[in-house]
């Protein structure tokens, strides 16, 4: 029986090296090992698969982003991705629930490590934070470093749903040990977040409980301050998604 060839790439002849300039003399990586590369990038990513079709290229078509604030976040997430890693400053996302905000984000994370072989870390904020309470158990066998180790040092991470869990004294001091190392250590990190990016509020009792939380509610202010020394805040605004879709198919 015939075996079955493997494709060689006729750039590189299979070496990972291409040759460039006139003469030929010199090499560079060839594209191939690039696409190979970027696969294993998107793999480790921990890109959950219900934002697996997230891409930057079709978040107009998806979101209407005729939208003013829309489409002025879809250019600051293109801008963002061209700009790297010499602006390194990250991005806070904020806008209420479905109007594109994890699509976005992770259309930036794609582009990065398509484009430019950027490691690239996704993680819901509810989802870490009960990670790392579970690692409290006995019966765990991962560590409370080994989860968050990855976080720290990812060159982008992408925090989802950053307040979504009810503040506590251990909320605050998980948030505060993420965002102060990454800040300590100049890694870049892009936020989404439900909530107003507004100081949290004085009102007690009564008064308290009939208004939305802040960011500043569900996070701290201090946090709040460190992550506008993180971010660009990007504002959006516009019709949920996902009610719309849900109205469309009832028609």
């Amino acid at each position: 029986m015939e075996s079955v060839r493997e494709t060689v790439c006729p750039q590189c002849q299979g070496s990972g090296w291409k040759p460039v300039g006139a003469t030929g003399t010199r090499v560079a990586r060839c594209d191939c090992r690039a696409g190979e590369r970027a696969q294993r990038l998107l793999e480790q990513a921990r890109i959950p698969a219900r934002y697996e079709h997230c891409e930057l290229a079709e978040f107009d078509t998806a979101f209407e982003s005729a939208h003013q604030s829309l489409a002025a976040a879809r250019l600051a997430a293109g801008r963002f991705v061209e700009d790297y890693p010499v602006e390194k400053t990250g991005l806070l996302l904020v806008g209420s629930i479905g109007v594109g905000k994890t699509h976005l984000g992770v259309g930036i994370l794609k582009e990065l490590m398509r484009s430019k072989g950027v490691p690239c870390l996704f993680y819901d904020y509810r989802e870490l934070l009960k990670q790392i309470q579970n690692s409290y158990n006995a019966s765990v066998q991962t560590t409370e470093m080994q989860l968050l180790r990855p976080v720290f040092e990812a060159e982008v991470l992408l925090l989802d749903e950053l307040g979504a869990v009810k503040p506590t004294e251990w909320v605050w001091d998980t948030v505060s040990l993420i965002l102060n190392t990454r800040y300590n250590d100049r890694r870049t990190t892009l936020i989404t977040t439900n909530f107003q990016d507004l100081p949290p509020g004085r009102e007690e009792g009564a008064r308290r409980a009939a208004r939305e939380d802040t960011l500043g509610d569900r996070i701290g202010e201090r946090m709040r301050s460190r992550l506008h020394e993180m971010c660009r805040k990007v504002e959006m605004q516009g019709q949920d998604f996902r009610q719309r879709v849900r109205s469309a198919s009832f028609r």
